[in-house]
């Protein structure tokens, strides 16, 4: 076995021994074991936390040229083992293999990003010239703040492990990542990488763990920041226990799609199913719930149908596979139960609502209608291969339909009306509105993030760089 598959990452060293308990990869298709991780110790949390501050000693002096020199190599690197990292995902997430490969596509560009924003990141001139402040000079320097803890789901076990280290390298901070326990291999091969191209021991730690040393982690006062992806349940306890450190959350959300009146429906179904069935639904900004404009409801209700139809469900490895396996049993029983939830409180269950197949965690692309928000599949995020589809009366309507939510991460807009974005953009509670596409639409520069209870802050690299980093003010 190759070190990913069976030792953590810690203080620059693999270390195949932990509390006794182990953490089991499975191939999310097949069943099968494909790695063996030590659960960590309290003992190798404290050395990887003392080991990350010892590192950082030396990354905050390195010049912004050779931050983006290292960052260069291990882009070179990614891209060159860019085959096995994408079978990586595939095995430890069952991601369908066209958007593993997309993945991993994305999570170069991450690191690209990092190394352009490396050299040109930096404070402001502040103007002073005048009062008190005449014949004086001013401006700000940032500084990067020290020891990063991140945690990260199983969704995207590469890019989204990118979207915390890569700005903690090119500013000089270092990190200590909890990964998802179901896939956390894809995080420890790019441990391999780093340690290949010459970082110090500890500017990456790596450490499967359980719930008590992950907690050790959050609150340990020597760790300036928590960035955290994952549920909101879980994001926002660990806020709670952090103490006074930097926080940013990505939280979950339930992502909807409007659409309008005056829009050819028979042109965006496609799209439309896609975002609400690609890989499963286990993305935060999967479309979960759709409203559309009663003036062309059955219309779209029609083509929908037919285009949820057209998705291929099977093996992860088959390029023609969109919908891949559920992460595992507990989440493919979690959707089916709340699928029954909906049915025996009324609800409509269009197409699927069942389980395909649990030797492989396959669940049926799942379109529900007649939903509320007194059950899961409407108010919850479901993270599951599940839509609702409801009928607006009106465009004003569809967007309070969307706000009767307690998260607000992304929506997607369909209408052809100025008037009608222009008022989208200023009455909807979320994050980002996606003016005639998917709430999906996520490119790794932008400020990615949400309201509610979708989270806390923003990443993109420039936007992740400024909290990982602090303004000081000079004047002469």
């Amino acid at each position: 076995m190759k070190n990913y598959q069976s030792n953590n990452y810690i203080a620059g060293k693999w270390e195949p021994k932990g509390t006794g308990e182990f953490q089991v990869i499975l191939d999310k298709y097949q069943g099968t074991e494909i790695g063996k991780i030590p659960q960590a110790s309290e003992e190798q949390m404290e050395a990887a936390i003392v080991a990350a501050n010892e590192a950082f000693e030396i990354t905050k002096k390195w010049s912004a040229g050779k931050r983006a020199e290292m960052m260069q190599k291990l882009y070179d690197k990614l891209k060159e083992r860019k085959d096995e990292f994408i079978n990586i995902i595939i095995n430890e997430g069952g991601k369908p293999r066209s958007y593993a490969t997309n993945e991993v596509d994305r999570s170069l560009t991450t690191l690209r990003l990092a190394v352009e924003e490396a050299t040109r990141f930096g404070g402001e001139v502040v103007p002073m010239d005048w009062g008190a402040g005449e014949g004086k000079t001013a401006f700000t320097k940032r500084f990067p703040i020290g020891v990063i803890a991140c945690i990260t789901p199983f969704n995207f076990p590469l890019n989204l492990v990118m979207h915390k280290v890569a700005p903690a390298l090119a500013t000089g901070c270092t990190t200590i990542i909890k990964p998802a326990p179901q896939a956390p291999m894809s995080c420890l091969a790019f441990a391999a990488l780093m340690e290949e191209v010459g970082y110090p021991a500890g500017a990456i730690n790596v450490l499967v763990c359980d719930i008590p040393v992950a907690e050790k982690l959050v609150k340990d006062e020597r760790v300036a920041k928590l960035s955290f992806t994952g549920s909101d349940k879980v994001g926002w306890y660990l806020k709670s226990i952090c103490g006074k450190k930097k926080v940013t959350l990505e939280l979950g959300g339930n992502a909807s799609v409007i659409v309008d009146e005056d829009v050819n429906v028979e042109s965006i179904t496609d799209l439309v199913a896609k975002g609400a069935y690609l890989y499963a639904g286990q993305i935060c900004i999967s479309t979960q719930r759709i409203f559309v404009h009663a003036k062309v409801f059955d219309r779209f209700q029609s083509a929908f149908i037919a285009s949820i139809q057209k998705l291929k469900v099977g093996d992860a490895q088959d390029n023609e596979v969109l919908v891949g396996p559920v992460i595992d049993k507990g989440h493919l029983n979690r959707i089916n139960d709340w699928v029954q939830e909906a049915k025996q409180k009324g609800a409509q269950v269009i197409l699927g609502g069942a389980v395909l197949s649990e030797q492989h965690n396959l669940y049926e692309p799942t379109l529900i209608t007649n939903s509320n928000s007194s059950m899961k599949v409407a108010a919850e995020e479901v993270f599951g291969p599940v839509a609702v589809l409801e009928k607006a009366n009106s465009f004003e309507e569809a967007i309070k339909m969307t706000n009767d939510s307690k998260y607000g991460l992304q929506v997607g807009v369909f209408t052809n009306s100025l008037k009608n974005f222009k008022y989208a953009t200023e009455e909807l509670e979320v994050g980002g509105v996606i003016m005639n596409n998917i709430p999906g639409f996520r490119i790794d520069h932008m400020p990615y993030g949400g309201v509610k209870d979708s989270g806390l802050g923003r990443e993109g690299i420039k936007y992740a760089m400024e909290e990982m980093t602090e303004g000081r003010l000079i004047v002469y």
